[in-house]
């Protein structure tokens, strides 16, 4: 019976993997009770590691190439095992064999806006996204503390961890280029390579090494790019508020035209609230500029010449006609004005 056993038994010649899929980091070869021959052959490929481990310590690592398995070749191993002359019988050992190839096109991004201080603004939350690349760097390293005894670790289950990884170095990563939140979109590369410089001992900590980090966009919630653009807008025409407020009355004429007669609308709002006095003012000033100073200081509106004044009566009486202004508004105006004539 124990010579029918010993028939039975199976021995490993070549150790190898032949990777079956892009989305294997680490793969344990299949010993099923079998043992490994004396001599035998350990063929591994570019783009990987095997590592022996010995009841869960981690003895011999090799590298790309076809391997004779003796003592030699084996002294970690064969020191765990007390293996004090050359070894001539089968022996067990669990072998692990991990792809150091790139993972390339590994997606992060900001589920949530990140606060982070600025330069500008003091604080911001922005949302951000774009890739990175990585590969297992110390596969004893990466054993340890992620794939352990698995039979198979795939990117997937590592995907999640990593991208947390990233998100957290966000704020240090801005902190760290200095970067003011106006320029990231203009520094994106910058950017990206203060976000790879602050994460990669993170990803050392694991066994990888990351190898680049790209941003494709970086952008601020949508209630705070309202903001941003209404002081972008500021910027433009300058810091008088006296021509903000010129441009911001141009930029509504064709939103007034559209109250009608009956005083609906913004110019309805306007005159209910007791503005369209002043609202009548700033429009007659806005088109007796033409928005020409718009951008730089312009000085006010001199209707002193009657051509002028005669002029300005007649686009007070369109003012009029539209419903902008009401006829007591443009009387009084009126008024004033022929006033200057005399």
């Amino acid at each position: 019976m124990a010579l029918m056993d010993f028939i039975k038994k199976q021995f490993i010649d070549v150790i190898q993997w032949t990777e079956d899929g892009d989305d294997t980091l680490s793969w344990r070869f299949p010993m099923a009770g079998m043992e490994i021959q004396n001599g035998g052959q350990l063929v591994v490929r570019e783009s990987q590691v095997a590592v022996f481990v010995n009841e869960g310590q981690v003895a011999d690592v090799f590298g790309p190439g076809t391997h004779k398995l003796t003592t030699q070749t084996l002294p970690v191993l064969t020191y765990l095992k007390n293996w004090d002359k050359l070894f001539e019988s089968p022996f067990k050992s669990d072998v692990y064999f991990f792809s150091t190839r790139q993972q390339i096109d590994q997606r992060w991004g900001t589920s949530q806006p990140v606060s982070i201080r600025d330069k500008d603004f003091g604080a911001v939350r922005i949302r951000a996204f774009g890739n990175y690349a990585y590969r297992i760097q110390d596969p004893k390293a990466f054993h340890t503390q992620i794939s352990g005894t698995r039979e198979r670790y795939t990117v997937q289950e590592l995907e999640g961890q990593l991208r947390g990884l990233m998100l957290q170095h966000i704020s240090d990563a801005v902190a760290g280029s200095g970067t003011p939140f106006l320029d990231l979109a203009a520094n994106q590369v910058e950017f990206a390579a203060a976000l790879q410089s602050a994460t990669a001992p993170a990803f050392t900590a694991l066994g990888l090494e990351l190898i680049s980090v790209t941003m494709q966009n970086v952008s601020l919630p949508e209630e705070l790019q309202k903001i941003l653009d209404q002081r972008i807008g500021m910027g433009i025409i300058g810091q008088n508020m006296g021509q903000f407020m010129q441009y911001q009355a141009a930029q509504s004429l064709p939103e007034l035209a559209k109250g009608g007669s009956g005083g609906s609308g913004i110019a309805g709002e306007a005159v209910g609230l007791g503005a369209g006095v002043a609202l009548g003012q700033t429009l007659a000033q806005t088109l007796g500029q033409g928005l020409a100073g718009v951008g730089a200081a312009a000085p006010a509106p001199a209707a002193s010449k009657p051509e002028d004044i005669v002029s300005l009566l007649e686009k007070l009486g369109d003012l009029r006609a539209k419903g902008i202004l009401t006829d007591e508004e443009f009387a009084a105006k009126k008024a004033d004005l022929l006033k200057k004539l005399g």
